[in-house]
């Protein structure tokens, strides 16, 4: 096979970058597109207690095994399946679930810090980064861990103030400047979507267009 694309979808929580990396990987075709999640790749930590658990900073790239994400990315452009990671946050268990991910003709790399990371970023060969306001992602946020998580609002808000922000003006916003394309609004923004097609598309076919 040949060498895979690797793109790189990185912004904000809640900004949008599983749906955008989902358009992408609707439009190209399951069977050609990977989506390597970020968020698989956090340290089992289950041997802490419940209340070390909940002061895990989640955001910060010392969270993130990092080495072994970049392992993985490395075989993959080699050709070679990985195992498929699976996180539980709720317990801090990291898991190998019993598939591999076989290699893609795309790979799309999704996550708040992927940009941040210089050994993830090395390996890209399309960095996006999707802008969306900061009370957009807060709200977006706190509808995601009020009803499909359970959380209640005042540890929801506690939560995004003493870590979620800090670190995104500390890492994830700074990352921007590394993207070769910034993508207001998400996957709302159509035009960037087909943007973006068009050129994973030219890098896969050449410049001779859809066929």
């Amino acid at each position: 096979m040949e060498k895979p694309l690797l793109v790189g979808i990185a912004g904000g929580t809640s900004a949008g970058k599983s749906t955008f990396a989902e358009r992408i990987t609707e439009k190209i075709g399951a069977g050609n597109a990977l989506i390597l999640a970020e968020e698989s790749y956090y340290y089992d930590q289950s041997d802490k207690t419940e209340e070390e658990r909940r002061r895990i900073n989640f955001d910060t790239p010392e969270a993130i095994d990092f080495p072994l994400m970049a392992e993985h990315l490395r075989e993959l452009i080699e050709g070679r399946p990985v195992p498929r990671l699976t996180y539980q946050p709720d317990v801090c268990v990291r898991a190998e679930a019993p598939d591999r991910l076989e290699p893609k003709r795309v790979i799309l790399v999704e996550g708040i810090l992927i940009l941040a990371e210089k050994r993830i970023r090395d390996l890209l060969d399309l960095k996006i980064y999707i802008d969306a306001d900061s009370d957009l992602r807060f709200i977006r946020r706190l509808e995601r861990e009020m009803d499909e998580k359970g959380n209640e609002f005042e540890a929801v808000c506690a939560r995004y103030i003493e870590s979620v922000k800090p670190m995104h003006l500390k890492h994830v916003l700074h990352s921007k400047r590394y993207a070769d394309v910034i993508v207001p609004q998400g996957a709302q923004n159509i035009p960037a979507l087909r943007m973006v097609f068009s050129t994973i598309h030219t890098a896969l076919h050449g410049p001779e267009g859809i066929g």
